[in-house]
């Protein structure tokens, strides 16, 4: 068959079925036959029977399915919609029923599915509601751009509700909820309303924080009242910035109008802590799906059961950060504030989008709630291993503590923030937020792979057209990040809890080249040093000359700590003593001199000495002290040159090393002065133990 009747055969196929089109019939069974026979040429006819008759004179063609027939009618069953809309509704069904009822107990109990969307929203508008006016918002759930779908109104109970107030604009209309939604429905709506949200090639959701890109510690502030004045940690080097009540009030009052003005706001209900006799039930107020994938990755995720059986929650955040806060209000300093209220349980965000301000704001609450239970939090990573062995991995940036702690041989409890009760360890979050700066498949496999969808990357720069992201390109930030499920990292141990740990590792990145690669603490100077929070940062080039500069932190991790160091330094002593764990001082630092000078310690040599310690043979190892700070090292560790183990050996200059490690402990001591004499309640003194600790000269 030749090009020319192929295309005669195909001319003649489409015009018969234009035909049957026209001709409209309905039931071609009963018509009279028409029939089309192809020729040996590829040439069609068409016979028609007699009496046949169709529309306008045109012959009723009778179809029927023929081996090899082209044009036939293969007619399904009429879609069950009567406008476009009825069949977008159609492709999606309804999610699966939420958990069965029966044994269910709580403010969802025995409810209809009706009722218990009911009773949700109007605890959403109780969270929202107006001090002044005692009102919540008219709530309904679902997106305004959808309006078919969210046809339920919920008012907030009688009693929140004062007449003798005029009503406002906010008052007058609808705020639709958006509740507890999916990754792929907060992509939608990123994507679709948030400027800057991009889908990488990885499947990642590209966001933008907007001016802020870090946190504002300065523009962070806490209710100072009768019960916290007595409780927090106030004055030089504690990171609570005062507020009063009315202040608080007021930026609160801001922030629930601004949200209440909006066409909808996103809700989360989630947890803190692992823990299930010991967690903690969230409620996040946003604007952005930004802040809610973020929160929804980070915190733990509840079953269906646990979100129907939610209630009230434990705390609320009021997210804001598109709004700024008055300058003219009291103890403002800029149009950024961060405002924490814990006898109201509450969290206000005004002029900053950045999402890490929420993860960390809940983790200051967790340093305040859980030592009244004897819990202690703790800013660190944590690992197991196959026999249940638990390490805890403490360090300042720069110190190692994500790649140390990240091992493929041992489970991963979590990254970043942890309790440890009486039962033993669990991670406070259910996600990790991870430094995207510089990163590479080759250097951080289990972070790259983690970046996929679902996940929320913060501030990158990619390609407009491939959209893959450039980790090394800082235009935006430098403090690009990636937030994503714990899920996501392959040897996570979910749930991530685990027994009572056996090691506490303090992580020191020593530039100054003085102290050892490894030192086994006691108890008195594992408070010291975990009060101490020490790591050391390399400064700019001025004038040819690089110098290394100590940071201090207290326990790792200042900035959101709530109560004095001390505290949770006791606990730390008291747990371990109980539960027979050991302390130990790496340094990842440098050897053989300062920085310019000396070599940075090998990371084969570090995860030599990591594994001594998990394996316990550095427990039966030979032992000696050195001067100043008296740290206890060992002789010699398998796979590590000994010569290196005590840093006086690795220097050729031992005077320079000798006034190097005074300088050093002169630095400590000097940083130590804030902690002295400091009463705990009315009579409690840092021990002269703790201080005994210490370097000596």
């Amino acid at each position: 068959m030749n090009f020319n009747s192929l295309y005669s055969h195909a001319k003649l196929q489409m015009h018969l079925c234009m035909l049957f089109i026209i001709s409209g019939s309905t039931n071609p069974a009963r018509d009279r036959s028409i029939e089309m026979a192809s020729n040996g040429n590829g040439n069609a006819s068409v016979a028609t029977g007699k009496g046949s008759g169709g529309r306008n004179g045109l012959p009723k063609i009778q179809t029927q399915k023929r081996q090899n027939a082209i044009c036939h009618d293969d007619t399904a069953p009429t879609v069950k919609a009567q406008t476009i809309d009825e069949l977008h509704s159609l492709q999606r069904k309804k999610s699966a029923p939420t958990t069965p009822l029966d044994g269910v107990q709580g403010a969802f109990a025995n409810l209809t599915e009706e009722e218990r969307h009911k009773q949700q929203l109007q605890s959403i508008s109780a969270s929202l509601a107006s001090l002044t006016r005692e009102t919540g918002p008219k709530l309904v759930r679902g997106d305004p751009a959808r309006q078919s779908e969210t046809p339920r109104v919920s008012h907030a109970p009688d009693h929140h509700f004062a007449p003798t107030f005029s009503a406002s604009d906010s008052s007058l209309k609808f705020t639709h909820v958006l509740y507890n939604l999916s990754p792929a429905e907060l992509y939608e709506q990123a994507i679709h309303y948030e400027k800057g949200s991009f889908i990488t090639s990885s499947g990642a959701l590209a966001t933008l924080s907007g001016a802020k890109t870090g946190r504002s510690p300065k523009d962070k502030r806490v209710v100072r009242d009768e019960t916290t004045e007595d409780e927090l940690w106030w004055g030089k080097g504690s990171p609570n910035i005062e507020m009063d009540e009315h202040t608080f009030l007021v930026n609160r009052e801001r922030a629930v109008d601004y949200l209440n003005s909006l066409d909808k706001v996103v809700v989360n209900d989630q947890f803190l802590n692992w823990d299930p006799e010991n967690r903690i039930k969230v409620r996040i107020v946003s604007a952005r799906a930004y802040h809610s994938l973020f929160m929804h990755n980070m915190c733990i995720r509840p079953t269906a059961e646990e979100l129907e059986n939610f209630g009230t929650p434990d705390f609320t955040i009021y997210n804001a950060g598109q709004f700024p806060c008055n300058r003219y209000t009291h103890y403002m300093t800029s149009s950024t504030s961060i405002d924490l209220n814990l006898g109201r349980r509450e969290m206000v965000i005004l002029g900053t989008q950045y999402a890490g301000e929420m993860k960390k704001g809940l983790f200051g609450v967790m340093h305040y709630l859980m030592p009244k239970r004897q819990i202690l939090s703790l800013h660190s990573g944590c690992n197991m291993g196959k026999n249940g062995d638990v390490a805890l991995f403490f360090g300042l940036s720069g110190t190692g503590k994500t790649t140390l702690s990240t091992d493929h041989n041992r489970y991963l409890i979590g990254d970043d923030e942890h309790c440890w009760s009486d039962k033993g360890v669990s991670n406070i979050e259910g996600g990790c937020y991870a430094k995207c700066i510089d990163l590479s498949r080759e250097k951080e496999p289990d972070i790259w792979n983690a970046i996929k969808f679902g996940t929320v990357l913060e501030n990158v720069v990619f390609d407009e057209h491939t959209r893959e992201v450039d980790y090394l390109d800082k235009s935006v930030t430098e403090n690009t990040r990636a937030a994503y499920p714990i899920e996501y990292i392959p040897n996570a141990k979910i749930p991530c809890v685990g027994p009572h740990p056996k090691n506490v590792i303090l992580l020191a990145c020593d530039a100054f080249g003085v102290l050892p690669p490894v030192s086994k603490l006691n108890l008195a100077q594992t408070m010291y040093h975990f009060i101490s929070g020490y790591t050391a940062l390399v400064a700019g080039t001025e004038e040819g000359v690089k110098e290394p500069r100590a940071t201090f932190s207290a326990c790792f991790g200042a900035a959101f700590i709530m109560l004095h160091p001390t505290k949770y330094a006791a606990m730390l002593a008291s747990k371990m003593e109980k539960h027979g764990a050991t302390g130990w001082l790496v340094n990842t630092g440098w050897s053989g001199g300062s920085y310019g000078s000396g070599s940075r310690m090998k990371l084969a040599y570090t995860r030599k000495i990591i594994d001594a310690i998990h394996s316990g043979k550095l427990l039966s190892a030979n032992y000696k002290k050195t001067q100043v700070f008296g740290l206890e090292i060992p002789t010699e560790v398998e796979g590590v040159p000994s010569e290196i183990l005590d840093p006086v050996n690795t220097w050729s200059d031992k005077k320079a090393y000798k006034e190097t490690l005074l300088k050093l402990g002169g630095l400590f001591k000097n940083n130590f002065e804030v902690f002295l004499n400091y009463k705990i309640g009315k009579d409690d003194k840092l021990t002269q133990e703790i201080v005994g600790a210490g370097p000596k000269f």
